[in-house]
């Protein structure tokens, strides 16, 4: 693969000499617009799902102490250190309507790490959905042995994103790994091939498989002795509430990247409008992390310790521990006049 030179490019707010005052207006548009999205995100999204992150985090690691070992249950702690990892990664949009500077080399690991935890978490969940749908269609001998075994699956999938990330580390580009860059975990000075392989194996391929299973799971006849369909999404409505989400949230995000590549192909830098959206999408993927965290606590396991846990404090709480203080005695008159 032929090396690109990618020094022309730049983000639109950091390049363009602002001749008019429409173009200096426009750029502190997008930028109070895009620092408010941020301090949201920061504010409601991050605590929310850093919380529930770990009450997840207790609760299957307490399962697993007391041997309620379930293979779901596994691959949902894997997702679940998967979106706290990428939450720790977006705080690097703390800096906007900024960028982080960082040297190409920096930057390169940076994206190698958070690629990581992105492939991972998309994969896992694909094993995920895969799981659930062969509890309804009992698989074969070979294939049932490789489900009740969750770690060797894991490992499978932190192979496979660990690959995945590589390329994409390589696809940044290794030339002037000194110089310093405004750096975004997806590097805006990467090669064009770093977005369609991120498009095609980070959403294309897993959309494919979820539309698969999907499709099995409703067109395929059951057996007989297996749950309705009804009955089947009820008992895991928080697996197929992240689906969704995930893949809507995801959507958003790898469309905003094809655009990106497009304007790399035609070497343009395109507008400061379209570095704002491509900046809320970035926002809207880690959103997604949040969001799927605070699903997981409605999968049952996870509801019923929460339950338990509020009954505890309820019954530890002041209003039902009050004393009570007894009535003085009322007192008697003297016979003395």
């Amino acid at each position: 693969m032929t090396s690109h030179n990618m020094t022309w490019i730049s983000y639109p707010s950091k390049s363009q000499p602002f001749n008019s005052p429409e173009e200096i207006e426009a750029v502190i548009t997008s930028q109070n617009i895009i620092s408010r999205v941020m301090h949201c995100y920061i504010a409601l999204f991050v605590p929310t799902g850093l919380i529930a992150g770990i009450c997840i985090l207790i609760i299957f690691i307490k399962n697993h102490l007391q041997k309620k070992r379930a293979s779901l249950d596994l691959l949902l702690l894997h997702f679940t250190i998967s979106n706290i990892i990428m939450i720790f990664f977006s705080f690097t949009v703390i800096s906007r309507p900024d960028y982080l500077t960082a040297t190409h080399l920096v930057c390169s690991v940076l994206s190698f790490f958070f690629n990581f935890g992105y492939f991972n978490s998309q994969y896992v969940f694909i094993l995920i959905l895969l799981t659930l749908l062969l509890e309804r269609f009992p698989p074969s001998t070979a294939l049932r042995k490789a489900t009740q075994r969750p770690i060797l699956c894991v490992g499978f999938v932190l192979t496979c994103a660990f690959c995945l990330s590589l390329t994409e580390a390589v696809l940044v580009g290794t030339d002037d790994y000194y110089l310093e860059v405004h750096c975004q975990l997806d590097p805006l000075f990467a090669w064009p091939e770093y977005e369609i392989v991120k498009f095609i194996f980070g959403f294309g391929i897993p959309s494919l498989l979820q539309i698969l299973c999907f499709t099995v799971l409703w067109a395929k006849e059951a057996p007989a002795e297996a749950p309705s369909l009804q009955q089947h999404i009820g008992a895991y409505p928080a697996v197929y509430a992240i689906s969704a989400t995930m893949f809507i949230c995801r959507l958003f995000y790898n469309v905003m990247i094809l655009f990106r590549t497009a304007l790399k192909l035609q070497r343009s830098i395109g507008t400061t409008k379209n570095e704002l959206v491509m900046n809320i999408a970035e926002i809207v993927l880690f959103c997604e992390s949040c969001a799927s965290l605070v699903v997981i606590l409605f999968h049952k396991p996870c509801k019923d310790e929460v339950l338990k846990g509020i009954q505890r404090c309820r019954r530890k709480s002041p209003a039902n521990n009050h004393i009570e203080i007894p009535e003085a005695a009322p007192a008697h008159p003297s016979g003395s006049q």
